[in-house]
């Protein structure tokens, strides 16, 4: 397992909802977006890449946090 940092800008409850869901769709093991600090956090056996693309796929400007 791996865990993995993203800003995503998110201005809603929504916004984050809809990351949530997506990844949650994609099979993650956990998933905590902090609407807050702009920050999502995710434990996977997914790759990097395909975590990063399934955040892209929602329309939300997103970077990889430094680890």
């Amino acid at each position: 397992m791996a865990t993995y940092n993203f800003n995503v800008e998110m201005s809603c409850s929504g916004c984050s909802n809809a990351v949530e869901r997506a990844l949650k769709r994609l099979g993650v093991e956990s998933v905590e977006c902090n609407l807050e600090t702009q920050q999502v956090t995710v434990v996977s056996e997914h790759s990097l890449e395909e975590v990063l693309a399934t955040i892209q796929k929602t329309g939300k400007t997103v970077s990889v946090k430094d680890q």
